[in-house]
């Protein structure tokens, strides 16, 4: 790897980890949202290092659909017990169980805008008064507009015009009774400075992120795997192709792509001549051109 690329990318480093000790200095009771993919998995990586040699000194949420990939669960389960971190799992069965959140009927059902219901429910319930989360500015137009400190309202709403302004890397954390942030450390990162970081540091990833031989179905151009709850409609043609998962979420709506990537270099140099952003494979952003910003006005991730 090329020097000038070695310091770009421990200068993002030192950037997140500072922001991340503004989060423990700033607020009382912070939490860490890991949904089991490649920024959450980096960002636990950092927290390791921004607050060594003690433990992550905020705990781990995982708002888990119940449509999760058995492969995002078992790496969950695997990181928490060799970190040795608090887990808490946010369930939307549980929500939906409560008459909290209605699941969606049809053909594109999907469990993904429900985590926003038993996201704020669990920051509730925990008092959380910060939620760390990997979003990066370059994944999705919405995400573009966030700060690192991103306020919500007692309900848990984000303004997109209303945002504070960050000078300097001073940050503004004050917040009346019953509002929360949502702190974004790896907002400046791109999509290769993760793959990059990952190699650099040697950090274990699920094995979905690499090729493998999977059953898929193709619908409304994305390439869904098999599972319980996606199975093949009439006239859909399941196929057996080597695949990988540049994004993981809801396996509902996260949609694989055509590779031959077995190992971090060949994924980097995938990433390096895709012409189509990670979250181009998810069906929920689809929906319409505005949905994943209105999804976040709610108070979603």
């Amino acid at each position: 790897m090329k020097q000038y690329t070695i310091t770009h990318i421990r200068q993002l480093e030192a950037e997140s980890i500072f922001i991340m000790r503004e989060t423990a200095a700033q607020f009382e009771k912070p939490v860490l949202m890991f949904s089991g993919g490649k920024d959450s998995i980096v960002m636990v990586h950092l927290a390791m290092k921004a607050f060594h040699p003690a433990k992550i000194p905020f705990p781990l949420l995982h708002v888990d659909t119940g449509h999760n990939f058995e492969e995002t669960i078992e790496y969950r389960d695997q990181l928490v017990q060799k970190t040795g971190a608090e887990l808490i799992v946010g369930s939307v069965q549980k929500s939906i169980d409560e008459g909290r959140a209605i699941e969606e009927t049809g053909l594109n059902a999907s469990r993904n805008a429900l985590q926003t219901i038993t996201l704020l429910d669990s920051l509730e319930t925990h008092k959380f008064d910060a939620a760390l989360g990997g979003a990066r500015r370059d994944e999705e137009k919405a995400r573009a507009k966030e700060r690192f400190f991103s306020h919500r309202n007692e309900f848990g709403e984000w303004d997109p015009k209303n945002q504070r302004p960050e000078l300097w890397n001073i940050f503004n954390g004050s917040k009346n009774h019953g509002e929360h942030f949502r702190v974004f450390p790896i907002s400046n990162w791109t999509e290769m400075d993760i793959w990059q970081y990952i190699r650099m540091e040697n950090i274990e990833m699920p094995s979905l992120y690499f090729t493998h031989r999977r059953k898929v179905i193709e619908r409304n151009g994305t390439l869904l795997a098999l599972t319980d709850f996606i199975q093949p409609q009439a006239g859909e043609k399941v196929q057996e192709l080597d695949v990988r998962f540049r994004t993981i979420g809801d396996a509902t709506c996260t949609g694989a792509v055509l590779s031959k990537a077995s190992d971090m270099d060949d994924i980097i140099g995938e990433v390096a001549a895709a012409r189509q952003t990670e979250r181009g494979t998810r069906a929920d952003d689809k929906r319409s051109e505005s949905a994943m910003e209105d999804r976040k006005k709610a108070g979603y991730f």
